[in-house]
């Protein structure tokens, strides 16, 4: 029987101001259940556009060189408007080849892809059981009407919402590790990952799934209940990837790492029985209103040298409006105790929620300024499609949404104002905020003596840089 051949497209582009190439964790994820399920039945490529930085038309005679059954795209929403002049070359170069969108953007926005570009079929969720499904159901598209939750188009064109929701894997430790035979991992040590530190030979884990909290900016890829991997099950891929590659160092990239505290501890216990020499980062993955000393104990033990902690709003009432919910007084001191630990700490802040004051806006920034932080950024509140966020723009600011440009941009340069504030006034709180945070000679001394490569820390100038200047009050440029 011949093998389905399924090629794997990670869209976007790096720029000097957001340089990121991190290893696609959720295709890894994907091609490791197809090949364990599906055996010799299929062949699986990948091409990552992220760590290439390859054009259009380079991808496609890529992907026409393998003669792909299946094109698997994924893509934020930031690079989504790479997807239309994509997907026409590729249904040019490749006509009998399903085209397939998944991801967060296909999470967001599902069917409205299709008013855009021309892709076969949507996953919008958790991929692994209804991929699977579809290329089980090659070249037969009527199989395709059995996949809950899944959006495609029947050969008359006609787009078709299949009721139920997308299959799930319950059980995490069901699923093998990611497919690093998909990529080679030391080319990524040469570029920024999720956490602040260049240069660094290590790889990225994904120790749970989902979370619990109702934060209104965030999407809900994995759902609301929260899944997670055994500490042994964490400690094994640890283990196993420490030695293949020789490393030690490890960034998890959870949304709630410490959501069950045990776990921590368990986690911690089990990599020292194990002998195992690790460093931590967790630069996105913490709850900091969950941490506790003993958590902050068992994760110095191990080697956690970064941490970040998102505060996103200083006032308590945004902390009930945004539905984040965050005890401030129990945040702060859990950044305390991590930097008396002397733990690189850097800090998520979030400026322009709806109905937000410069009341309010100062209330962050003085937190932020008082807080332990070794550093921060100062982010412009965006709806995206999608979030709960996105709704409440849509149903009471939508002259606001006529104003976002998504394209190709750094996070933290996105420019709209969903407050009631003029432009400038919002934006030069943003301003102020990076020059009083960073205008500390004691948090400047602080930051050279934790941050884990000092002298590495001049490449981060430039963005600096942008982000305390045109980059904050640039807000209707084009990229």
């Amino acid at each position: 029987m011949r093998k389905i051949k399924v090629i794997f497209i990670n869209l976007g582009l790096r720029r000097p101001l957001y340089p990121l190439a991190t290893p696609p964790m959720g295709i890894m994820y994907l091609s490791a259940y197809l090949r364990n399920e599906l055996k010799s039945k299929v062949e699986v490529r990948l091409i990552n556009q992220r760590l290439e930085n390859w054009t259009n038309e380079k991808i496609v005679r890529e992907v026409n060189s393998f003669l792909p059954d299946i094109i698997a795209i994924s893509t934020l929403t930031t690079f989504a408007y790479l997807l239309p002049g994509l997907v026409s070359l590729l249904r040019e170069a490749c006509p009998k080849s399903w085209i397939v969108l998944g991801g967060p953007h296909a999470s967001s926005v599902r069917g409205e892809v299709f008013d855009t570009a021309d892709v076969d079929m949507v996953v919008p969720g958790e991929g692994e059981v209804a991929f699977k499904m579809i290329v089980e159901s090659y070249p037969d598209k009527a199989l395709l009407k059995d996949i809950p939750g899944i959006i495609w188009r029947d050969d008359k064109r006609e787009v078709i919402c299949n009721e139920g929701m997308l299959p799930v894997v319950e059980t995490l430790d069901d699923l093998p590790f990611p497919d690093y035979e998909l990529i080679d991992l030391p080319r990524y040590w040469k570029h920024q990952s999720i956490a602040p530190v260049r240069w660094r030979k290590y790889a990225s884990l994904l120790s749970s799934r989902g979370c619990p909290y109702q934060c209104m900016w965030c999407h809900s890829i994995f759902g609301r209940k929260i899944r997670m991997h055994s500490p042994e099950r964490v400690v094994d891929e640890i283990e196993y990837l420490a030695k293949r590659y020789n490393i030690c160092d490890f960034e998890f990239l959870d949304d709630t790492f410490n959501f069950n505290s045990k776990r921590v501890v368990q986690i911690s216990e089990l990599l020292l029985k194990k002998g195992l020499k690790t460093k931590l980062a967790f630069p996105t993955a913490i709850r900091g209103d969950l941490v506790t000393q003993e958590v902050v104990e068992a994760m110095c033990s191990v080697g956690t040298y970064l941490c970040g902690y998102s505060l996103e709003t200083g006032s308590p009432r945004l902390q009930q409006f945004t539905c984040k919910r965050l005890d401030i007084p129990k945040f702060l001191k859990a950044v305390e105790m991590t930097a008396e630990k002397n733990i690189y700490i850097t800090g998520f802040c979030m400026m322009g929620f709806p109905t937000e004051t410069e009341k309010e806006l100062e209330m962050t920034i003085d937190i932020a300024c008082k807080s332990r932080f070794h550093t921060a950024s100062f982010f412009t509140v965006t709806p995206f499609p999608g979030t709960p966020l996105y709704e409440w723009v849509k149903n009471n600011r939508p002259e606001k949404l006529a104003k976002i440009n998504y394209n190709n941009m750094d996070f933290s340069a996105m420019r709209v104002n969903l407050t009631d504030l003029p432009d400038d006034v919002l934006f030069s709180y943003q301003r102020k905020a990076m020059k009083r945070f960073y205008a500390d000679p004691l948090r400047i001394y602080r930051l050279l003596r934790a941050y884990p490569k000092p002298l590495y820390l001049p490449y981060y100038i430039p963005i600096f840089i942008h982000r305390a200047t045109k980059g904050l009050w640039n807000w209707n440029s084009s990229p």
